[in-house]
Order: structure tokens, then sequence, then C-alpha cells
């Protein structure tokens, strides 16, 4: 317990040191920068970088090579030039000599002057932005205090263009349907995604009744009641007002993500499919499956625990309250990966869906306690604890695996590594599914086991379903039979991400009109004179792979859109960067700045911006003309319910 304890306070301690080293390297450094032109192309960017008194600066001594060419040699600061646009030429000049010596931090080491300047010439190919972006690294120490700060510099160029969001904003026309327009009776993706988060999150409740940290609480919690009312209205009582602290502590848990939303409205979808977090996810996942599996417990320090059971002798209320954040701590080993999945999960929905998925959480661990404290009696039909809870958490082991490599694969598909191609995810996932099989049936042993224990039907029964789940997985890897996992759609990668070379399946399994470029389709709308079936989506959603696997692979929708859309698919967490022409700061109508340097960034906001939405899938149909035919549906998996709204849009251009 003590390890536990003590790994999770070096992690804080290590996100406090870091946070730390950026604060104060901001502090100790100031860099100001400047182009001087020296023909059409090429200009001489110049450094000017201050370091605290009391401070040294560090020269890069390696050569770096960005470029596949070496812009700096020898001793210098490092200048690191965003796109392949760039070109250095000469290397990089100092206004001092750096000293090599020998210091508390490093053996041999090139010292600068903690004020110095450095230059470099650059030829610009192409079309030259009015701002260049660069990246000063600077590595600063003293005594045994080292910081190392990457520090953005933007430079004005004389000779450079503005850039403008000129595929940002539609005509007005564009964002009004007309009269009577269709769709006004289609998913409400918010409501709908909002609602199904709370069904997941009731379930995620539900599920941690019965783990090994809240199942053995409800007698001792409603015993507690029972025995300290004086009355039965009294026990009543208390059970509805402890029921009520649990569903108040999860749902105020989810407030402050309402405040992430104020800072720009496509914030949850950057969260859910940024890779950096999702690996992070992905890290996290692994670490919760292990501790299930009964290597470790999870734990929060004991301090907070001691401190809130403290508490709970206060007052009626106040006690009551404080009786409700002690079970949320001391069950956390059992509810926090359960929660973890809930929140990542929701993320795409928003703060709403967030707190639907909370407040479900909340009722389904809050509803035993109270209904038991109202009904003690019931007491007695609940069966007693034993091994077949340290086997549900070992089930949730599994399942806590399995989602780990679901965050591997968003951020392996929103990068285009190719890691984790559709084969392998599902053969991974086979495997998870085989080792439950073996577990289930007591040929794989994990800790705390009871070996030699005999094996109950209820388990022979999972291990057969383990087994055939693994079978089907393993089938559905070759093309011909992917119909058997169709109700895995929006897990496994899509179709096309794939390691047959040949596959013939499309990327969004409909036809070869598809595709990724507005404009393009915009002039092919005009070419063709047909209207244009935007399809907002994303790599990581979840919702747009099953309308692409179930619902455009229907002979009828898919032969529809075929003949009378130009179909574009934007993909809105895309992390691909923008050629530096297209790359420019945009000002929301709400006035805020957000800098459009993916082809992500892009679409996000022109989702946003145009259609005051930021969930994904998205469907709009605008004419050659980009007026707006109908009302944008969301996720729509009825077949004729979407073939329907797709005919009306069109009726509408005619």
């Amino acid at each position: 317990m003590n390890k536990i304890i003590s790994f999770l306070s070096a992690v804080v301690l290590l996100f406090t040191v870091q946070s730390t080293a950026v604060a104060q390297t901001d502090s100790l450094v100031s860099v100001s920068a400047k182009a001087t032109p020296l023909n059409d192309s090429m200009y001489t960017l110049q450094y000017h970088v201050q370091v605290k008194e009391g401070w040294r600066v560090y020269g890069n001594t390696p050569p770096v090579e960005p470029l596949g060419d070496p812009i700096t040699n020898g001793p210098s600061l490092l200048i690191k030039l965003e796109t392949l646009q760039f070109i250095g030429k000469n290397g990089m000049q100092y206004s001092a000599t750096g000293t090599k010596k020998k210091d508390a931090i490093f053996q041999s080491a090139i010292i600068l002057p903690n004020n110095v300047d450095a230059s470099i010439v650059v030829k610009i190919k192409g079309f030259q932005p009015d701002t260049l972006k660069t990246i000063l690294d600077v590595q600063i120490s003293k005594g045994n205090e080292f910081y190392e700060k990457e520090i953005p510099v933007s430079i004005f160029l004389v000779n450079g263009k503005k850039v403008q969001g000129a595929e940002i904003l539609l005509p007005a026309s564009a964002t009004t349907p007309p009269a009577g327009a269709c769709g006004e009776a289609a998913h409400d993706s918010k409501k709908s995604s909002a609602w199904t988060v709370f069904i997941l999150g009731f379930l995620g409740g539900l599920i941690a009744l019965i783990t090994p940290c809240v199942f053995p609480m409800i007698p001792v919690t409603v015993s507690f009641f029972t025995k300290r009312s004086k009355t039965r209205k009294q026990g009543i009582k208390n059970g509805l007002l402890y029921g009520l602290s649990i569903f108040l502590i999860y749902v105020l848990a989810s407030v402050p993500f309402h405040l992430l939303g104020n800072v720009q409205p496509e914030i949850f979808n950057s969260i859910s499919t940024s890779p950096v977090l999702n690996l992070i996810f992905f890290v996290i996942f692994i670490f919760f499956s292990i501790s299930f599996f009964g290597y470790f417990e999870i734990t929060l320090p004991s301090g907070i625990a001691n401190k809130a059971d403290s508490k709970s002798g206060l007052g009626s209320l106040g006690g009551i309250f404080f009786m409700a954040i002690t079970l949320a701590i001391v069950s956390f080993s059992c509810t926090g990966p359960i929660l973890g999945t809930l929140l990542v999960g929701s993320l795409q929905g928003g703060a709403w869906a967030l707190t639907m998925g909370m407040a479900g959480f909340g009722i389904a661990l809050a509803l035993p306690f109270t209904l038991f404290a109202i009904f003690p009696q019931w007491l007695q039909s609940l069966p007693k604890s034993g091994g077949w809870l340290d086997t549900v958490k070992k089930l949730l082991a599994f399942l806590e695996l399995a989602l780990a490599f679901k965050f591997l694969s968003n951020a392996d598909l929103v990068q285009h590594w190719g890691l984790l191609k559709r084969e392998v995810f599902l053969g991974l996932w086979a495997l998870i599914s085989l080792g439950l099989a073996l577990y289930l049936w007591g040929k794989l042993h994990l800790p705390h086991d009871n070996k030699g224990a005999k094996i109950s039907v209820g388990r022979k029964i999972g291990g057969l379903a383990a087994i055939a789940f693994s079978i089907v997985l393993i089938m559905g890897i070759f093309p011909k039979n992917a119909g058997y996992i169709k109700f895995l759609s929006g897990f496994p990668p899509p179709s096309h991400y794939s390691l047959f070379a040949n596959s013939t399946d499309d990327n969004r399994g409909v036809h070869a009109n598809v595709v990724n470029d507005y404009q393009k389709a915009l002039a092919l709308a005009k070419e063709q004179n047909k209207p244009i079936l935007i399809d907002f989506t994303g790599w990581a959603c979840v919702n747009c792979r099953k309308m692409e696997e179930n619902v455009w692979t229907d002979p009828a929708v898919s032969n529809y859109i075929k003949d009378n859309f130009i179909l574009v698919s934007l993909y809105v967490d895309d992390k691909a960067m923008l050629p530096v022409e297209k790359r420019f700061k945009y000002t929301s109508k709400a006035g805020t700045v957000k800098d459009i340097n993916s082809v992500g960034d892009l679409w996000a906001t022109f989702q946003a911006e145009n259609f005051n939405q930021v969930t994904q899938p998205l469907y709009v149909v605008i004419s050659p003309n980009q007026n707006l035919l109908s009302n944008p549906v969301g996720y729509t998996p009825n077949v004729q319910e979407y073939l329907s709204w797709l005919q009306c849009s069109v009726a509408k251009g005619k």
C-alpha cells in the first residue's frame, strides 16, 4: 500500500516540478526577433536573447539537421524552423563566441553570455506568409538548477502576404434552411449523445455496485443508518439524504468541464482526439487493468480518506454528506477505472453529456443504499460477499485492457502512424477474449485465485461466450467476413485502414466520388449540377464509423448518394498540418482568436462557425451555390429515416 501511495505521490511531484519549471523559465528568459529582407525571397532572422543575471546559456554542440542540411554547427541556440519551406544558408552566426568549460550540470559544455544575439539567413520557397513562426530552444542553468524551454517566436515578414480564412465562413444563405425544410424531426445529436451517456453511466454504476469495493459497503452502511436512527421515519430520511449526497458528489465532479466549454466550442473534441491524451489514457488503462488483475491496489492517500471519515461524525446533514464522500474515496480503486472510461467516452458530447453520465452513475450507485435503507428487510436477500466479487473485478480487468487499445488506436488513426491497422486491432482483442476464456475456465491463474477451486457453471458458460467472441473477431479480420463484426462498428479502425494492400474497400464504405477537399467538392458540384453532402466526421468518431458501415453500405442509401450528391468528408480531428500558405489566425463570431494550423482546426472551425454544432457525425446538404437545402442531421442509425432525409434534401434543391 505504501509503495502505491509513494508512486502516486511521485507522479504528482513530477507534474508539480514540470509546471514550476515552465513558470520559472518563462520569467528567466526574454526573446525578441526581427527579419531583415535581403531580396524578394531571402531574409536574415535576428534573435536577441536576454537571460536573468546569474544564469548561463548553453550552446548546442551537435549539428542540427531538421531539413536534411545542417543549419547550425558548433555552439548555438537551437532555432527550429516550422516547415520544409525554409532553408538555412551559411549556418548560424553569433554576437559572441561560446566558451567550452565544465560546470555543475555537464562535464563539457559550451557556455554563451547571458545576453546573446543569433542570426541566420533563410530562403523562403513559394508563397510567403506575413508572419514566420519559429521556435527558439533555450537551455539555461544556475548552480544545480537546469531548465530547457521551447519559446515560440513569430517574426513579421516585409514581403509576406496576409493569409485569409476564406474557407471558414460560408455565405449567410448557406446557414439558413428554406422554410419547411426537412430534417426538423431528425436526431438532435447533442441530446441523443447526452442521454446515451446517461444510460452508459447508469450501467457503469450498476457494474460498480458488484465490485469488491462497493458491494460489501451496502449492508454495513444501511445497518449503520437503521441502528443510529431512533425511528423508521428518521432511518428512511437519512437513507434518502445519503443517496442524494452520493448523486450530488458525482454530478458536482463534472462542473469544471463546463468551464472548459467557454474557451472554444470544439474543445472537447480536441481533448478526446488528442494523440498525447489518448496515449496517456492508454497507459492509465493498462495501469488500471493490471491493478484489477490483482497485482496491486490503487488507492488515494489515506490522509484524504481519514479526513473525510472524521467529518462523517458531524451533525446530521453534514455528517451524512461526508459519509458519502468517504464512500466515493474508499471505493475509488474500483470506481476510478469505470469513471475514467465514462469520462473519455463522453468528451465528444461536451460538458452536459459528461454531467448526464455522472448523474447516471451517481443514481445507480445511490439507489441500493436508499432502497435498502427504506426496506432494510431486503438485506436478507442479498448474496453473500465471496470469490464471485473477485471474478467480477478481473472481468473488468480484461475489459479495461481492451479499452486501452482503443485509445492507442485513436492516437494511431489521427496521426496516421499505421501501428494498429484493423487486423492488428482485431487480433489483439481476440487474444484478450481468449485470455478471458482461459481465466474463466481456471486455466489462467491470476493473483488471489484459489487454485483447484471448482469452476461454476456460470464461469464455464462465460468462457464459451468469450471463445465464441474471439472466433468472430478472427473471422472479421478478413475483408470478405466484415459483416460478422458489424455490431462492433466504430470500435475497430475503419475497413480501409487495413494490412490488405489490395483491399477494394472505400474509405467510407460507399463509392469512389468521395472527396476530402471542400473547394474541390464545390467545383465538382457546379460542374455536375449536384448538391453537396458534407460529412463532418472524425478518425476517432465511433458513431461516424457506425453510419459508414451500417447505413451508408445499405444499397438504397449508397446508390442514392452516388447518383444525387457530391460527397465530401471533412475530418475535424485530422492532425495533418496545412501548407504554410493556408495557415492563419481566425477571429470567431464570438470574438475569440484561434490559430488554424491543421486540417482538423480548419474543418472543426468551419463546422462550428457555420452550423453552430461541434458533434460528429453531422450531415449537411447545400446547393452548388452554397444554399442550405435542409436542416443538418446528426447520428441517424435508421436507414429509412436517413434515406428519407436525403431524398427530401434533393427535392428542396429542385
